[in-house]
Parts: C-alpha cells; sequence; structure tokens
C-alpha cells in the first residue's frame, strides 16, 4: 500500500469536531486547554488573528458540555471529563455574512436566539432582545436542571465588518452590547461563558455587563491554545511533512506567541502549504487584504520604521476603541505583530514586538508599498534590483535604483501623504522596500522632525 493512502485527511475548511473526527482527519489535540478552562465555572475571553483554529475549539468546547463522549475517544479528555453530566449550550456564532447596520445585527440576533431556543426545546414570550436571552438561560436550566454554557464565536465580527464607518460600528458595538448585558444579570444560571474574536474591546465599551470576564488572550498557560507549535508538527503532520526544510518553514510561518514557552503556527498556513505540494506562499495573508489597516496607518501618520523594536504596554495590546483605534494595536490583535519577549520598566509590564515570520513581513510590506506609492506594476523589478545590488554590496547602484524609484512615484503622493514631512515619507518607502525583500532593518536616531537613518 503507498503512503499516500495510508495518510491521514487534512481537516482544510472544517471548524466541526464531529465533521472533522468523523473523516478521518488529523486532529491536534487541544481538549487539555479545554479541560484547564471547564473544570471549574467561569467566563472567559480569548482574542486571536482570523483562520487561527478560534471556531474549532469553541465547537470542541460544545461538544464536551453536551456529553458527546464518543467524539474524544483517544483524545486527553476522555477519561478525565464526567460525560454523564449535559449542560445546556447556547451558541452564538456572527461568523455568517455581513451586517450592513443595527436593525440587520437585532435581526440576525433574534434569529441566533430564537435558533437556539428551538434546539434546546425552550420558548421565549418576550420579543426585546435582552428578553428572550434572559428567558432561554433560565427556560433551559429548568429543562436540563444544570447551569447553562454560553459560547460567542467571532464576537466582534458585526463591528469590524463596519470598521470603515466609525458611526455604523459604534452602533453595532452598542447592539452586541445590548446582548452581552444580559449575561451579568443571569450570572447564578451560568455555568460557563467563553467568547472568542479578533479584536479586544475594553471592558466598559462592549463587555460591562459580563461578570469577572477573564481575558485569556496574553497568557503563558494557553499561548497555544489556537495555532499548531513544531511539537503539534512533528506528532500530527510528520507524515505529511516528510523531506521538508524545517528552517525555511520556520522562517516562513513559525513566530507567534502570546508569552508562552514555545512560537506556534498559524494552522491555515500549514494545511494550505501540505495540501498545495509544500511550496512557500503567503496563504494566510491572501485570505484578507489588510486595506483598512494600511489606510489607518496612512491617516494616522505612521512613521513606518518604528516598526522594527517596537516596544508597548499592556494597555496598547488591550485598548481596541472605535472612535480612536491605535494602528499598533490593531496590528498586533490582527495577527501582523506579535510578542517577542516581555519586560519591566518603570514597574510597567511591557512587551517587545516583533513582525512574526516571512509570509507576513513581505506581504504586510508590499501592501505598504502600494498605499504608499501606487506603483504598483513597477515594484517588482524595483525590488529586484535593491535585492541584486544588496547582495553585491553595490552602494552607488542602490543610491541610483533609489532616485529612480522616488522619480517614479506620481507627485501627489508626496504632496498628499499624511506624514509629517516628505522625509518621513522617503524614510518610510524606503523602509517598507528593504523590508519587502526581508532584508534586516535597523532605524537608528530616526525621527519624523530629525535626518532619518535606515542601515540594511
Amino acid at each position: 500500500m503507498s503512503q499516500e493512502v495510508t495518510l491521514k485527511n487534512l481537516p482544510l475548511g472544517i471548524n466541526t469536531l464531529d465533521k472533522l473526527r468523523g473523516s478521518n482527519c488529523v486532529y491536534v489535540d487541544k481538549t487539555p486547554f479545554a479541560l484547564k478552562l471547564i473544570k471549574q465555572p467561569g467566563a472567559f475571553f480569548l482574542s486571536r488573528p482570523r483562520r487561527f483554529g478560534k471556531s474549532l475549539f469553541v465547537d470542541t468546547l460544545k461538544e464536551i458540555f453536551e456529553g458527546n463522549e464518543k467524539l474524544f475517544e483517544g483524545l486527553y479528555i476522555h477519561d478525565k471529563w464526567d460525560w454523564s453530566r449535559k449542560f445546556p449550550v447556547i451558541k452564538i456564532d456572527f461568523a455568517d455574512g455581513v451586517l450592513k447596520n443595527r436593525e440587520e445585527l437585532d435581526e440576525k440576533i433574534r434569529d441566533l436566539l430564537w435558533n437556539n431556543g428551538d434546539r434546546l426545546g425552550v420558548g421565549a414570550k418576550k420579543n426585546s432582545i435582552s428578553g428572550i436571552f434572559g428567558e432561554i438561560i433560565t427556560g433551559a436550566r429548568e429543562q436540563f436542571g444544570e447551569r447553562v454554557v454560553v459560547l460567542v464565536d467571532e464576537y466582534d465580527k458585526p463591528i469590524l465588518d463596519n470598521i470603515d464607518n466609525p458611526n455604523i460600528a459604534a452602533e453595532m458595538r452598542e447592539g452586541l452590547k445590548n446582548l452581552y448585558s444580559v449575561l451579568k444579570s443571569q450570572d447564578a444560571n451560568l455555568q460557563f461563558v467563553f467568547m472568542t474574536g479578533v479584536t479586544k474591546f475594553s471592558k466598559v465599551s462592549l463587555f460591562s455587563g459580563v461578570n469577572q470576564l477573564k481575558d485569556i488572550t496574553i497568557s503563558e498557560a494557553y499561548s497555544s491554545i489556537c495555532g499548531y507549535t513544531e511539537t503539534d508538527l512533528g506528532e500530527s503532520f510528520g507524515d505529511h511533512l516528510e523531506g521538508v526544510d524545517w528552517d525555511t518553514v520556520r522562517h516562513w510561518y513559525n513566530g507567534y506567541n502570546w508569552t508562552g514557552s514555545e512560537t506556534v503556527y498559524n494552522p491555515y498556513d500549514i494545511l494550505l502549504f501540505i495540501s498545495e505540494g509544500m511550496k512557500f506562499r503567503n496563504y494566510w495573508f491572501e485570505t484578507g487584504s489588510p486595506t483598512f489597516l494600511v489606510k489607518l496607518f496612512q491617516t494616522n501618520r505612521y512613521f513606518l520604521p518604528n516598526l522594527e523594536h517596537l516596544e508597548v504596554t499592556e494597555e496598547i495590546l488591550e485598548s481596541f476603541e472605535v472612535e480612536r483605534i491605535n494602528p499598533v494595536t490593531l496590528l498586533f490583535q490582527s495577527g501582523y505583530l506579535t510578542i517577542e519577549r516581555t519586560f519591566t520598566r518603570r514597574q510597567r509590564y511591557m512587551f517587545a514586538l516583533k513582525i512574526p515570520n516571512l509570509e507576513v513581513r513581505l506581504a504586510l510590506n508590499d501592501q505598504f508599498i502600494n498605499a504608499y506609492t501606487e506603483i504598483v506594476n513597477e515594484k517588482s523589478g524595483i525590488q529586484d534590483s535593491l535585492y541584486e545590488f544588496m547582495n553585491r554590496g553595490d552602494v552607488e547602484s542602490m543610491i541610483m535604483a533609489i532616485r529612480r524609484l522616488f522619480a517614479g512615484i506620481p507627485w501627489r503622493n508626496f504632496t498628499n501623504n499624511d506624514l509629517a514631512d516628505f522625509e518621513g515619507y522617503y524614510a518610510s518607502v524606503i523602509y517598507a522596500f528593504l523590508s519587502s525583500l526581508d532584508a534586516r532593518v535597523i532605524p537608528e536616531d530616526i525621527s519624523n522632525y530629525g535626518q532619518a537613518d535606515i542601515t540594511a
């Protein structure tokens, strides 16, 4: 029998445990993290970038609480959980579709709540969102004789889908706050609450109604709750990755960290990398263009060389507000920056950030080049020339290439750019080009108000 026949299937596009386990797919066992979370009542929040396995983990929690023991045979949790207890689970998932206004959001929420009520055999007489949600929770507890589990996936998607329109995004935030506020009054009827999404809004703006919501986003114990560690790849995908150049794989796709002892890979990258014959490409980046994020950097006059050696406080990583979006916060929460190390400065807990890997570095800086210069067609040729001249150490030719680069940029990009002055614009464009070539860029004594000096 050939090796290909014996290989397990890749779980591409599968977000439900039942389908994954029933399709002979590779499964990286995340039940140790699930057990650690659920062994006592509580409310938890997790932020991770898109396509990182959040939805599959939420579904795993649902199957555990519903007592579907057969799905967990051979997994860590199987002999450590009381499968005789079956909890009523309310699952709210905003992944489907794009909601354009508050009216559509409220209608969507009602549909989600009524669908949960039908599945649990619980009705609701009230018409308000808070009334329906509250009735379903109390009714489910009475019917099952157990406290209720509430799982919310993509909790922030209605806001993020409208992030380029702050007024609508704020309306969406208030609509979601109306839903989540029910959890406070229903605390006595709740066994477990788990909410996940890409961004983290402050408790004041969105989570003021949730009692003691514990944020496990930046937690050493849960750093690899989503994503694949290199140990996971060796144990679960070893046959699929036979003969691969591991150093190159690490350079391209590894590097994400939320203060854990091991960095992780994005699952989507690894699954596509294997399925496409181990070709190195920007698989994850291509699934979502950061157009709004790049525009945010321009309008905030962000000096791109500052992306090297970023050091920020915990407040920067955790605070996301529709009315005043910090581009670094969004870059981190969206997965374009990750934690390199932590340290203490003047009694403050600090984070040193970095771009996680080659995929993100190349693709993100390509986006910056397109936005800052509008020389999309000429970009590749300029990159080739710069790369060749750097490898040869030909400084004179590099200077000529950079002059040609700026000569080709439309004049309006100089006069209408949002950076404080031409010098800041020059430095940002040069940084983006050099960084897109995976050059080691060292900004020295750089200021928007002084002379720019970049070493590569």
